[in-house]
């Protein structure tokens, strides 16, 4: 597509998914007269889901379910893993999952009632594993902010990811959270290179913008985990030890990383990112993520498919593990505590005498 059409925007195409016989080709319509077409807008259309919390059995993963508010990121993304979910809807991975957008209003609704099931057993929720829940369209919708309150309510421990700066409106709920040992924060820093930023993530907060929101977080009394997710070889690991330390600088008491993964229709659209953007570097980023996944541009093998294998992911490693330990930020942090959780009564609801 014309890049004047998709300013700001992470995908260069709409190719369709996985799942889709046919595809759209743009084909002239045999006038001879020249049109500027408009450029590309985000289109947002509702969903009213009949659940929200999608449990996940990942033994890479440390929770076992999660809540997305939204479907679709417009803070677009190039290297998202989430992209192929846009497929199962019939959209195209590329520019459909950053400008044609879902919104689930009734989420917080469904899941108050999915918290009141008898059979609910309770443990941390993440949110934002998926599409970031503070996403531009959250600042209109605040679908996010009710799910908070329905949490908050029923004493329920949330962990949230996000690297959008709006988390500060809901501080407020957070840092009630936190109080209890209910709540921490994920905040996502890729890079510090806020050019490098823009053309990989054009849509989201810039890197000292996430900086300012962990500040804000854990000067409330909100613990935040700095999260160098992904990392990009040959292009933001010469970073991590600087992002480490400006993520310690401004509070964060703990810190993850995840090597940068390439699943289904992902790889060809950061492929071809990589040749507008950095072509004296593509083939050498792709050298080492091959390098890592067996040769294949992602294996999604269990206890591999975040880390990589062979020598260069055992050098960003441990590289990591000297900068966590040397800044203090590799020790354990306390769980998210269960014991609280009680339903709160309802208009018409029976007390209990004891």
């Amino acid at each position: 597509m014309d890049p004047a059409r998709r300013k700001g925007r992470g995908a260069a195409t709409r190719h369709a998914g996985r799942y889709e016989r046919l595809r759209p080709v743009a084909e002239p319509d045999g006038w001879d007269l020249h049109e500027d077409l408009p450029p590309l807008r985000t289109e947002v259309s509702v969903e009213r889901p009949r659940s929200v919390i999608n449990y996940v059995r990942s033994p890479d993963l440390p929770f076992d379910r999660t809540l997305n508010p939204y479907r679709g990121c417009e803070h677009g993304c190039i290297y998202c893993f989430a992209r192929p979910t846009h497929a199962w809807l019939g959209l195209s991975p590329g520019l459909d999952f950053e400008t044609r957008l879902i919104a689930r209003p009734d989420a917080p609704a469904v899941l108050e009632a999915e918290l009141r099931r008898p059979g609910y057993r309770v443990a941390p929720i993440a949110i934002g594993t998926n599409t970031d829940p503070y996403q531009p369209i959250e600042r209109d919708r605040g679908v996010m902010r009710v799910c908070l309150e329905v949490l908050r309510d029923f004493r329920h421990p949330v962990a949230v990811v996000t690297k959008g700066a709006l988390v500060e409106r809901d501080i407020d709920i957070l840092a009630d959270m936190a109080r209890q040992g209910l709540a921490r924060v994920g905040i996502s820093v890729t890079t510090l290179d806020a050019d490098l930023s823009r053309r990989m993530e054009p849509r989201a907060p810039r890197p000292e913008r996430r900086l300012a929101a962990i500040r804000a977080l854990t000067a409330a009394g909100v613990p935040v985990r700095l999260m160098i997710s992904p990392v990009v070889p040959a292009l933001t690991d010469p970073e991590i030890e600087r992002i480490l330390e400006a993520g310690h600088e401004a509070g964060a008491d703990a810190a993850s990383w995840i090597m940068l993964r390439l699943p289904l229709e992902v790889s060809q659209l950061w492929q071809d990112w990589l040749v507008e953007h950095y072509p004296d570097r593509a083939a050498r980023i792709m050298g080492h993520l091959r390098a890592m996944h067996g040769g294949k541009d992602y294996s999604p093998q269990w206890h591999r498919r975040m880390r990589g294998e062979g020598a260069y992911a055992q050098l960003i490693g441990q590289r990591f593990d000297r900068a966590v330990r040397a800044l203090g930020m590799d020790r354990t942090t306390a769980p998210l505590r269960c014991d609280l959780f009680k339903p709160p009564l309802r208009a018409g609801d029976q007390m209990t005498l004891f």
